[in-house]
């Protein structure tokens, strides 16, 4: 079997690909698929994509990947599947894709909701090329839809039958647990990226309580936003770097995710929240989208929805090693019976044989 990935960045760049496909590549490989993976950006480019300004090196990028994806569409026939993450190129048509699906079968992966039009900050002055139908075509023209939870499972089925659930998941043989340190400080700890910070910024003034409430037992850490400060809880931003991504999370000893209940937010796959889990980190979703699915509020980690529920369950949590060390076990053992590689991989072997078979 061999299969073409058309996908926008290069590999081990963006925590998207990486926990969506990339890390079962290997796998596939050692079962005899054949792999060709095709990124639309090269490493220089993928490096000015999402900065402001650069008008001219952008039209050099989308002219060498609309080159890099026509020699694609001329030779798709020697592929058996074509795997299209989110979109084969960063504009809004659909026309690869579609000569994609003449020529052999598409799958389609996703895992937010991109139907919802968004921009980049960097790239506002290029929001014209946007497509905000373009999702629905990749969904309606697929023989084959990945999708990252329920949600999007449910809106992809009022538009192709051919859905199958995916959760992103986690390679818990490289995540493992941290040990047991003799800390005196409870560490509260947010990964994301610049573009989510408004997410962790709601919770500020429950961790600002917080602080009021125990001083220095506590302290807060930030990753994902280098350029992120906030004096009153002491904390500056760090960059995320995938050598040191497991090292820096480690060091949290209670994982937040808080999310607003909004149509974007539903789409979101629980990924932050998993990456907690499997470092045995006790952790704490709102109660929006998959996030309810992958808790069960007080025995794998804490739902928390208004601020006397973060009050409560960080309190409970900050106050008792023995609770913190509980919970954490029990969510790793959530990510590896539900949410890993390890247990999705020949799910997602099955899938691509019965399709190209078909």
């Amino acid at each position: 079997m061999k299969v073409l990935i058309a996908c926008i960045y290069p590999p081990d760049k963006v925590p998207g690909q990486r926990f969506r496909f990339e890390q079962y590549l290997d796998f596939l490989s050692s079962k005899g698929v054949e792999i060709v993976f095709s990124n639309a950006l090269s490493e220089t480019d993928y490096k000015l994509y999402y900065s402001k300004g650069h008008l001219y090196q952008k039209l050099i990028m989308l002219v060498k990947g609309f080159c890099k994806r026509m020699g694609e569409v001329l030779k798709a026939s020697d592929y058996d599947v074509v795997f299209v993450y989110r979109e084969a190129f960063f504009i809004g048509t659909s026309w690869f894709e579609k000569q994609f699906a003449k020529k052999s079968k598409l799958i389609f992966d996703f895992d937010d909701s991109i139907w919802i039009p968004t921009v980049s900050e960097g790239n506002k002055s290029l929001n014209f090329l946007k497509n905000p139908n373009k999702t629905n075509e990749l969904i309606q023209m697929s023989a084959l839809i990945f999708a990252g939870n329920q949600y999007l499972a449910n809106y992809a089925g009022q538009l192709n039958k051919n859905v199958a659930i995916i959760p992103t998941t986690i390679d818990t043989d490289i995540y493992q647990p941290k040990k047991l340190s003799n800390k005196t400080q409870v560490c509260i700890g947010w990964s994301g990226s610049f573009s989510t910070v408004p997410n962790f910024e709601s919770s500020i003034p429950v961790l600002l309580a917080i602080k009021k409430k125990y001083g220095n037992k506590v302290y807060f850490k930030l990753i994902g936003d280098g350029n992120f400060k906030n004096e009153e809880l002491g904390i500056k931003g760090i960059p995320w770097t995938k050598e040191n991504e497991i090292e820096e999370l480690s060091e949290i000893d209670i994982g937040i995710m808080p999310l607003p209940d909004d149509a974007w937010a539903n789409g979101k796959c629980g990924l932050k929240g998993l990456q907690y889990m499997a470092l045995s980190i006790p952790t704490i979703m709102s109660p929006v989208g998959v996030n309810k699915e992958i808790i069960k509020d007080g025995e794998n980690g804490f739902l928390a929805s208004v601020d006397s529920d973060w009050m409560d369950k960080l309190s409970q949590l900050i106050e008792s090693a023995e609770i913190r060390k509980k919970m954490g076990e029990k969510g790793r053992e959530t990510v590896e019976k539900n949410y890993s590689v390890n247990a999705l991989k020949n799910l997602y072997l099955h899938h691509l044989k019965h399709l190209a078979k078909n």
